[in-house]
């Protein structure tokens, strides 16, 4: 069994930053892609940052150049540096991977999403 688990979140001021962590539990476990999603109140889903296993970033155009995704594949975990935040940042972020578990000889393939962690940005 496979399990993301998201850390990094909080309250911090407009122009600071934080960095965003996602764990993936479980042996004999490997991340292909992966994205960063985030929700604000009564917004939809919206992709932030994804990633392939050739390590090709994309970021959405409200996040270039303050986002940052990256990955330790030794530690199974992503990362997303976010810098000189802004208010309209404020939401829930979710990381999700695509990864395949080897298990009993065989491999399964499937996306993953973490928990959810609140990122606030306010003075």
């Amino acid at each position: 069994q496979v399990q993301l688990v998201e850390s990094g979140g909080g309250l911090v001021q407009p122009g600071g930053s934080l960095r965003l962590s996602c764990a993936a539990s479980g042996s004999s476990f490997s991340i292909n892609n992966l994205g960063w999603y985030r929700q604000a109140i009564g917004k939809e889903r919206e992709l932030v940052a994804s990633g392939t296993s050739g390590y090709t970033t994309n970021y959405a155009d409200s996040v270039k150049g303050r986002f940052t995704l990256s990955r330790d594949n030794a530690k199974n975990t992503v990362y997303l540096q976010m810098n000189s935040l802004k208010p309209e940042d404020t939401a829930v972020y979710y990381c999700s991977v695509v990864g395949t578990l080897y298990s009993g000889g065989s491999a399964y393939t499937q996306r993953y999403w973490g928990q959810g962690t609140q990122v606030t940005v306010s003075s």
